[in-house]
């Protein structure tokens, strides 16, 4: 067998073993799928209703001078949450995420303020770490199945931040970036900032909604300041949370996605490789044909008969 048609032949074989290992993660991810998604679906109407109860409650006149709810006068460092995902072969997710977090960056930084970076996710820890950037907090081994308890502690970790001075080591704004699912096919890189929190007052239509209707009574236990304060911290967790499981699920789809068009492209690779094995067999067996009638034509005429 000639040299050429050995490496083709070795080369079959790699991509071969690439389209398995592809076609494994695609089954995988389309696996993961239906439950981020069914966790997802169940996360959005709570961040819904965190928000109205909080605006209703701002309605009824509890005071809106929460420390989550004011803009601080001095926001020279703010915080910075970049949400990528653990692992690899997902495309352009965790790139999409890192270049959002670059953008804000840039913007922020024209703004006259300075980033303090907290990430999520192994692949975004991995960059930063590569190119020496700073960062005050990391968490990894989410992304696959993010659990609320860690969502908790970041918006934790976030809340605390912005409720120590600035001068002390605190921050004036929080912002997040994550990717939004949006379907099967499409995501949103979206940057958000959660804090402060940013709550309308909530109006009670009438019947046709032209008249405001009264606001229905409600008492309040321990205090509205009391019930305002545990909401709006659980509205940070729960949004943190919301953000998590947004972006796992654009993760499984992601990788599922990138993971189908590695497979088809190994399986286009596997069938150009083939012909071009085809080619060089058939060119081996017409040189060997020709040696054996040369050998043959030679045998039938004696050298003393030439």
């Amino acid at each position: 067998m000639g040299a050429e048609l050995r490496a083709i032949r070795a080369r079959i074989r790699s991509v071969t073993s690439t389209a398995k290992m592809t076609r494994a993660q695609e089954l995988i991810a389309s696996a993961r799928i239906p439950g981020a998604r069914r966790r997802l679906d169940a996360a959005r109407p709570y961040a819904r209703e965190i928000t109205r109860a909080a605006s209703i409650l701002i309605s009824h006149g509890v005071h809106a001078d929460h420390a989550l709810l004011n803009r601080r006068p001095d926001t020279s460092r703010v915080a910075v949450l970049v949400i990528g995902g653990d692992r690899g072969f997902c495309g352009g997710f965790n790139n999409d995420a890192l270049r959002r977090g670059d953008a804000l960056t840039a913007l922020l930084r024209e703004q006259g303020k300075e980033p303090v970076f907290y990430l999520c996710g192994r692949k975004v820890v991995d960059f930063y770490r590569f190119r020496r950037r700073a960062t005050e907090r990391e968490w990894v081994d989410l992304s696959a199945h993010p659990a609320y308890e860690a969502a908790a502690e970041i918006g934790q970790t976030l809340v605390d931040a912005f409720d120590t001075p600035t001068p002390r080591g605190g921050v004036g704004e929080v912002h997040v970036v994550f990717t939004e699912f949006v379907s099967m096919l499409t995501r949103r890189t979206r940057s958000h900032r959660i804090l402060p929190i940013e709550i309308e007052e909530r109006e009670v239509g009438g019947g046709d909604g032209s008249i405001p209707a009264p606001l229905p009574p409600y008492d309040f236990e321990p205090s509205p300041g009391v019930v305002l304060d545990l909401l709006l911290r659980q509205y940070v967790r729960g949004g943190i949370w919301r953000m998590l499981l947004e972006s796992s699920a654009s993760e499984h789809a992601a990788r599922r996605q990138a993971m189908a068009a590695a497979g088809e492209n190994a399986h286009r690779l596997i069938g150009e490789l083939t012909r071009r094995a085809n080619s060089a067999r058939q060119e081996e067996i017409t040189t060997e044909l020709i040696e054996i009638v040369g050998g043959a034509e030679a045998l039938s005429h004696p050298p003393g008969e030439r």
